[in-house]
């Protein structure tokens, strides 16, 4: 133990001294795993916090819900769409049956949407998402509310002239004032406005409900088509999963549509489950690229450290032969080598996580994406690091291990 730690400290002075006395050769020698390092792991931290990003956003939506539209979402280069557009699309009544039929599902929400204006006095908000939606909507797909309330049940009912308004429109329309209790136009009529959702920014989707609005489906009836772009969503009861309740759905829709044995369905159920397996592929594909961007950088890294490695053994030939006639091993010169490598390449590696570091702290807070440097993306750094100089060092290291001591001493370079 005492001679490791004795050859460890010598190697590491070796390092040092080699990197004092040769300090624009290490540094150009050391630059290429500084560049591998930072590329790999800045690709890997970027997509790592985007993935992260992407997967919450998904989850918010609920991995216990269920999408019954036109469309599936699944794609491809055999994606037969036109078969699926002519399809007809969910209505009401679909709903109305699935919520007397289904004992799998806690509750059902129809909706559906249009891009229009918004208007109060003389201010108008352009492309502001208006979704008809019917009454559990809040249960299936919930959201939290900034101030106001939700629709009740008689509202929903009735059709009730009421909205519901993001927070990007209460704050473009009412800049100083309460949006509770005015009246705004939308579609030419006249709605209260009984609520304002809290202010949510936009996922890595662009989707956000800052710049949307809710209106019962009865009342939107009159103005939105109900027969484009339509969805039923289903949430299941407790302790359901997500493939009793497909299958429990789909049997419905098919007796609801009366659909032979034999015919095709002619709806989708899609599931968050989908998205998250379209990108497993990219992000799959992703590292792969990542690896492809840094491995160049790498490989001229590594070419890097053995040169400075050969060029190390060389100078220090006479002193090599020395250490052998005092009675120093073989693998005592070949480990106090691949230290030196491993410590010259894991030392451009730290610098090249710093570098990493120091881009997520300025991206993070100049910008509102959060880019974090993950212990295993510094584990990850840290050990292709060692590897390199590993691999790298090991020739030069060999070579100084089998020099033959007296000819070694009489080296004067």
């Amino acid at each position: 133990m005492l001679i490791f730690l004795r050859l460890l400290q010598e190697s590491f002075r070796f390092a040092v001294t080699a990197l004092l006395v040769n300090k624009v050769r290490t540094i150009l020698s050391l630059l290429g795993i500084t560049i591998g390092i930072f590329s790999i792991i800045a690709v890997f931290s970027v997509f790592d916090s985007l993935e992260k990003s992407i997967r919450n956003d998904i989850n918010s939506l609920g991995d216990n819900v269920l999408f019954i539209q036109k469309w599936p979402w699944s794609t491809g280069a055999d994606y037969p769409w036109w078969k699926y557009w002519q399809r007809p699309e969910t209505n009401l009544r679909e709903l109305t049956e699935l919520e007397k039929r289904s004992l799998s599902a806690a509750s059902f929400a129809f909706m559906t949407g249009d891009n229009k204006s918004i208007s109060f006095l003389s201010t108008t908000i352009e492309n502001v998402g208006v979704n008809a939606v019917s009454h559990d909507y809040a249960e299936v797909m919930p959201f939290d509310l900034e101030s106001g309330r939700y629709f009740t049940a008689q509202e929903s009912q009735s059709g009730r002239n009421v909205i519901i308004i993001g927070a990007e429109v209460a704050e473009s329309l009412f800049p100083d004032s309460d949006p509770i209790g005015k009246t705004v136009k939308v579609f030419g009529l006249k709605l209260d406005i009984i609520g304002v959702m809290k202010k949510q920014g936009e996922n890595v989707f662009g989707n956000s409900n800052d710049k949307s609005a809710l209106i019962p489906v009865q009342f939107g009836r009159n103005v939105i088509d109900l027969r484009n772009g339509t969805t039923i969503v289903a949430k299941a009861k407790p302790g359901v999963t997500n493939e009793e309740m497909m299958d429990e759905l789909r049997g419905i829709m098919r007796s609801i549509r009366k659909l032979k044995p034999a015919a095709e369905d002619n709806f989708a159920i899609n599931q968050m489950d989908i998205i998250n397996k379209s990108f497993d592929q990219l992000f799959s594909v992703i590292a792969i690229v990542g690896w492809i961007i840094g491995g160049f950088s790498l490989l001229v890294g590594g070419f890097g450290i053995a040169n400075i490695m050969f060029v190390s053994v060389k100078e220090r030939t006479s002193q090599i032969g020395i250490q052998k006639s005092l009675g120093a091993k073989n693998y005592f010169v070949l480990l106090q080598f691949l230290f030196e490598a491993i410590f010259l390449a894991v030392l451009g590696g730290l610098v090249g996580l710093f570098i990493v570091f120091s881009m997520s702290v300025i991206v993070s807070n100049t910008t509102s994406f959060q880019l974090g440097l993950s212990l295993q993306n510094i584990l990850l750094g840290l050990g292709v690091s060692g590897l390199i100089g590993l691999v790298s060092g090991f020739i030069p290291a060999w070579t100084a291990s089998r020099l033959d001591p007296v000819e070694a001493m009489r080296s004067n370079f």
